[in-house]
């Protein structure tokens, strides 16, 4: 057991592995989450979807709660109960009001680690994820980014769809939910993340009342797959008026110490923000398509990166073009440092605008403690950036955007 402080965050271990990690905030409002290290990419092919079904039946009942008191305990007050379920992790968590941390600490308990996820409550929330898989799949411009990933990262965890298919959630029954909670949930490989105004030394208390009888579990759990990229260019006819075009190619993990640098780099070629290269010198220049940026997920073994742009479908080949000549610039020309400096601000800028969300603080804290062990401070993530160099951006470059490296898929 282990109580440790940081100037800006506080935490501690209790005996059977759990974590917990807090920042103190005078906002009336309060955020608690529990981070678990289980996602889609944990799941077996006959489990495919399972990880994101658990998060929607984790509130459908507990050994002393039906599911129409779980939904009501917190909104009750005026709070928030949410979940979501990605590649690698599952999280719970709440928002409410400050004077009722002790509500949502036992709430989140009763959840995560009480759930029986009765037969007949399943039943119907399999309809309910259906319907969602039925809708992802009318939505091309998000489909686009699942079917990359399975063009990456082929059969392998990373590459299944988070939704699943329908008749893998039809086949899912109670047993199959407990079998792989068992095999996937570890005390060691959960964090429970908090910002609020609440006492780190009572929250600790409040936190060993509620979490300390759950079993010890522990596991050293490793996610290492080979992966036999290939890289690859697929057209589909889907019959959209829009068409839809992505180009990326396999990237760093998220333990990868170039993993900075290219983050930098993906910011300034293609963030959400309108002064990205690839809006500045393909939307606005030639008005040929509609919206236009670049992401970069970081796995613990891999990562990807990728550029997504909707057209009209007569523009797709040329929109597919401007890209690949944007990304060309990016490995034979180094940047310069007054632009690098720019970019660098505005990173900094977009994080701190982040982190003034305390949700996703605490959200992000959660995360970050599973991962790598601590939670760097918003100062420390502002020296990391600011340690790149040009030298540093050409060389990411070079390693991703060769372009025979490259992979695109496009919808007509």
């Amino acid at each position: 057991m282990n109580n440790l402080k940081s100037d800006t965050y506080n935490y501690y271990t209790l005996p059977n592995g759990l974590r917990l990690v807090h920042k103190y905030d005078v906002s009336n409002v309060a955020h608690l989450g529990i981070t678990i290290d289980a996602g889609s990419r944990d799941e077996k092919p006959y489990e495919n979807g399972m990880a994101h079904f658990i998060e929607h039946c984790i509130f459908k009942g507990t050994a002393k709660r039906k599911y129409y008191r779980i939904l009501s305990r917190i909104d009750g007050v005026g709070g928030e109960l949410n979940a979501y379920t990605t590649k690698e992790e599952t999280v719970v968590y709440a928002t409410f009001l400050n004077t009722y941390y002790e509500r949502a600490a036992e709430l989140l308990s009763d959840i995560v680690f009480n759930s029986v996820f009765p037969e007949k409550e399943l039943e119907k929330e399999k309809t309910v994820i259906i319907d969602e898989i039925n809708s992802y799949e009318d939505s091309p411009s998000e489909l686009i980014y699942d079917d990359f990933e399975q063009l990456v990262f082929g059969r392998t965890g990373l590459g299944r769809m988070i939704l699943g298919t329908e008749d893998k959630v039809k086949s899912f029954s109670s047993t199959m939910v407990k079998d792989f909670i068992q095999k996937n949930w570890f005390t060691n490989r959960i964090v429970i993340s908090s910002v609020g105004n609440i006492p780190f030394e009572k929250l600790v208390r409040l936190i060993e009342k509620y979490f300390s009888d759950i079993p010890t579990k522990i596991s050293e759990k490793k996610r290492h797959t080979s992966y036999k990229y290939i890289p690859k260019q697929i057209k589909k006819n889907r019959d959209t008026y829009q068409a839809h075009v992505m180009i990326g190619n396999m990237c760093y993990s998220y333990k990868n110490p170039k993993r900075v640098a290219f983050t930098l780099l993906n910011n300034i070629l293609g963030s959400s923000a309108m002064n990205s290269r690839l809006n500045m010198n393909i939307r606005e220049k030639y008005g040929n398509t509609y919206t236009i940026e670049s992401s970069y997920t970081a796995y613990r073994d891999s990562g990807i990166f990728q550029i997504y742009a909707g057209c009209e479908e007569h523009f797709a080949d040329k929109v597919y073009e401007l890209i690949i000549r944007e990304l060309q610039l990016c490995t034979q020309k180094r940047i310069t440092q007054s632009s690098l400096t720019r970019g660098k601000e505005q990173l900094k800028g977009q994080l701190a605008i982040q982190y003034d969300s305390n949700q996703n603080e605490m959200l992000s804290i959660g995360k970050a403690l599973l991962n790598y062990g601590r939670v760097s401070t918003l100062e420390e993530n502002f020296n990391d950036i600011d340690a790149v160099t040009p030298k540093d951006i050409l060389e990411v470059a070079n390693e991703e955007f060769i372009e025979e490296n490259l992979s695109s898929i496009i919808y007509y």
